[in-house]
């Protein structure tokens, strides 16, 4: 228990000094049938679960092992893929039957093909699950017709549709790396189709050798005649409340025949290692998903074979990253070489203590070895130290991004520099095309290969014919590794920073590299667009010309109107700009969209010309150039001289703004800019968008022009809303004033005043005044006399309130 609360203690740890995770973004993206992008894709009616993949060594036969069937396609072409032949390979109705009793789904009872390898030049050896009873046969890879009836496949084909294995061929002889038995509860790393003095070998059942592995991936290395597999397992060795899952490389040796006494029949040279992707101070990523082995250098040796692989983690701090780590031939030979792990059979419990080594683990030869050296190699099959990562580190971390499947290549640039190319495949239906370099990976491009995610996908790599293909249960996917015809400028070609594509000066188009044109521009290191164009720099000053307008599109607009100027952008690591000559772009009168786009209302002060900007890698280039005027009534004159802010940044352009000579006045040659069309970020294809002018337009013409519709706000809503809300406020003020004169001038009416007494009221004598009072006393109680004053109240005929004393 204490070692859990320590171990817990160290993951919680981990966990906080895990670094940030630098995202990974494509420079391009395209989606499913962009033109920017061939893809072919082939598709039938009648074929499903095209999962597993067998090139042919000429790159001109793609065999495909699918539901109920095994097709032979023709890849030699490069528009099409079509089918030369189909063998059909189904169960009967009793098979299925069969299978339906069993308590399985009938949608996993076909015959899905899950192992297709070489067995010679002429024939091909496929397996299938054949309602969970695995069948076997030969097929001649010429006609596709099975030359011998089918066999069983048990331990060479899973039971199961969905249940991962590994299968590959050396020799004649098939080592399969699957289950043994129809619930799945027997794994086994086994030999077939031996001959001669050589026998078929299969591991011990009773000794524990694999814990509940799930199978990745088998390779040979022809110098070690040995047979490295990849899968994940159990952690039996560490003690933990959950099952820990833990990333194993294990090797047998192909000159192995098993013991005289001691293993017969069985494995002597097994021995398993653990794959620990983990960089320093962070979580490992403990579950491997796919690997796969580059081949050394030409003339380097074996030991620098790497083995790239996809791990995942099963820690909730690490979910859904995805990550790739390289590991040396050289340190799991090291590994296997030294120490192993003891198994306590009574605790069932690993440790390491110093032992005499009777035997070496994993030696080849072990066959002809004493029965007390084979009972020491039973014993001691797992090794004490896990293989590291190539430089102790993670080659990619991704948090955005879940890859299940990859391959990968090397390539040599133009400048005879190796670099080395993953295509990564994620569980959404996108392909990534990464380069691997010193400041880290760069994606140079994505591409969506199926709609829908798939259960089983393959990659399957042709170097020589430069195509990659993609199997899922929608079809087959090509894809060819390079499209550098998609670059139409040199600095597009060199910001996409990808070995297959260099910029040919004399054509002036980008073109796939090679060693042998060493005059090509490219830069996969940097991407420097100046040095490898040989671009020239100018100032803001010089895009607008004091004579003449730059080229671009006119946007008639009204006054008070709504505009939204479109800036595509030129990849999806670019960032957009804009600029206008006589004005800052303030944010009191523009707003800068998120899409890049700029948005502002049209007033005399914002009139005028506008250049969008894009810059990425420090490289500036235009992509955008507008010239906004009003529409109705007289056509704005637009001044033919505009004046920068001072100090204006500098901007190099070699294409995506080039200077173009032009006739000047006398004769002379002037800078005009001409604009080039960009590709777009999802789309990347919508770069061809802006129509250019050249010539100063006349005054007719722009007033013939039509509105810009993308550049246009859809109606005056904003508009009609404040002026209803400064109506609605006006109005309340006015009326809110007259009631308060009005109350005003009311209080001022009733209230008592001591009123002079006039000249007649003098000259009565006092018998006329109180006959005058008498009156008034007789007119108040009769009725008469009476008003209303200003608040509501009875008034008398004198004005004052009723019962006021005068």
């Amino acid at each position: 228990m204490e070692n859990r609360s320590l171990l817990s203690l160290s993951l919680a740890l981990l966990s906080f000094l895990s670094p940030c995770l630098t995202a990974l973004t494509p420079r391009v993206s395209f989606q499913m049938g962009s033109p920017g992008r061939h893809v072919t894709l082939f598709s039938s009616p009648d074929v499903s679960n095209t999962s597993t993949l067998l090139l042919s060594e000429d790159g001109d036969m793609l065999y495909v092992g699918a539901r109920d069937a095994v097709l032979a396609l023709d890849v030699s072409h490069k528009e099409a893929i079509t089918l030369r032949s189909k063998l059909d390979w189904s169960p009967s109705e009793k098979d299925l039957e069969q299978c339906s009793m069993k308590g399985k789904k009938m949608a996993n009872c076909p015959n899905f093909i899950r192992v297709l390898q070489f067995l010679n030049a002429t024939h091909i050896y496929a397996c299938g699950t054949f309602a969970y009873s695995p069948r076997c046969t030969y097929i001649t890879s010429e006609t596709l017709m099975m030359s011998m009836k089918p066999d069983e496949g048990r331990g060479r084909c899973p039971y199961d549709p969905y249940q991962r294995n590994t299968a590959i061929i050396v020799d004649g002889e098939l080592y399969t790396g699957t289950v043994a038995d129809y619930r799945g509860n027997r794994p086994v790393i086994s030999r077939h189709l031996s001959e001669g003095r050589r026998v078929d070998l299969k591991l011990d059942d009773t000794l524990g050798w694999l814990e509940d592995p799930t199978f990745i991936s088998s390779s040979f290395i022809p110098d070690e005649e040995k047979i490295y597999f990849f899968f994940s397992e159990v952690g039996r060795e560490y003690d933990f409340i959950d099952k820990f899952i833990v990333s194993r490389v294990s090797q047998i040796c192909m000159s192995d025949v098993g013991g005289q006494r001691t293993l017969q029949r069985r494995w002597t040279t097994f021995a398993k290692a653990q794959l620990l992707c983990q960089a320093d101070n962070e979580l490992p990523y403990n579950v491997i998903q796919d690997i796969d082995s580059l081949p050394p250098a030409e003339g380097a040796p074996a030991d620098d074979t790497l083995f790239y692989g996809i791990f995942t983690s099963q820690w909730s701090v690490n979910s859904g990253r995805s990550a790739v780590c390289s590991f040396r031939l050289a340190d799991i030979k090291s590994v296997f070489s030294g120490n192993y792990k003891v198994l306590n059979r009574d605790t069932l419990q690993w440790s390491t203590r110093v032992q005499e080594k009777v035997a070496n683990p994993g030696e080849c030869g072990l066959h002809n070895a004493s029965d007390n050296a084979l009972r020491f190699v039973k014993e001691n099959f797992l090794a004490d130290d896990s293989v590291r990562p190539v430089g102790r580190s993670v080659t990619v971390v991704s948090a955005e991004h879940s890859y299940t499947h990859l391959t990968v290549q090397r390539v040599q640039a133009a400048n005879s520099r190796s670099y080395t190319v993953l295509f990564l495949l994620t569980d959404s239906g996108y392909l990534h095309k990464a380069v691997l370099l010193q400041s880290g990976a760069h994606i140079i491009e994505e591409v969506q290969v199926f709609e829908q995610p798939q259960p089983i996908k393959s990659l399957k790599l042709s170097t020589a014919k430069g195509m990659l293909y993609v199997g899922s249960s929608e079809g087959v996917v090509r894809v060819p590794t390079a499209n550098c015809s998609f670059y139409w400028t040199c600095p597009q070609c060199i910001l996409a920073r990808d070995p297959f594509c260099g910029w040919d000066p004399n054509i002036r188009a980008c073109v796939e590299a090679s060693s042998s044109q060493a005059s090509l521009g490219q830069d996969v290191d940097r991407g420097n667009v100046e040095e490898a164009c040989n671009s020239v720099s100018f100032s803001h000053r010089a895009r607008f010309s004091p004579n003449k307008l730059p080229a671009g599109e006119l946007v008639s607009v009204s006054l008070n109107e709504v505009v939204r100027l479109q800036c595509p952008a030129a990849s999806l690591l670019s960032q957009q700009l804009w600029e206008r000559p006589n004005s800052r772009l303030s944010s009191d009168l523009y707003l800068h969209l998120e899409d890049g786009s700029l948005s502002f209302v049209a007033t005399p002060a914002t009139l005028g010309p506008y250049l969008c900007l894009s810059t990425e890698n420090g490289y500036q280039q235009t992509v955008a150039i507008y010239h906004v005027q009003q529409r109705s009534g007289p056509v704005a004159q637009t001044p033919s001289s505009y004046n920068w802010p001072q100090n204006p940044p500098i901007a190099t352009t070699e294409a995506g703004a080039r200077l173009r000579p032009s006739a000047g006045p006398e004769g002379t040659e002037t800078s005009q800019i001409e604009t080039e069309p960009t590709p777009t970020s999802r789309d990347a294809l919508r770069g061809r968008n802006v129509s250019l002018w050249e010539e100063e337009p006349k005054e007719a013409e722009l007033r013939d022009r039509g509105p810009l519709q993308s550049a246009r706000g859809p109606c005056y809503l904003k508009e009609l809303v404040v002026v209803s809300v400064l109506l609605v406020l006006s109005l309340s003020l006015l009326i809110t004033t007259l009631l308060y004169l009005f109350r005003q001038r009311c209080r001022s009416r009733t209230a008592p005043q001591a009123r002079p007494p006039s000249r007649d009221s003098d000259r009565r004598t006092p018998a006329d005044q109180e006959g005058l009072r008498g009156s008034q006393v007789l007119s108040k109680r009769n009725g008469q006399a009476r008003g209303f004053a200003c608040n509501g109240a009875l008034t008398g005929s004198n004005g004052h309130l009723p019962n006021t004393p005068i």
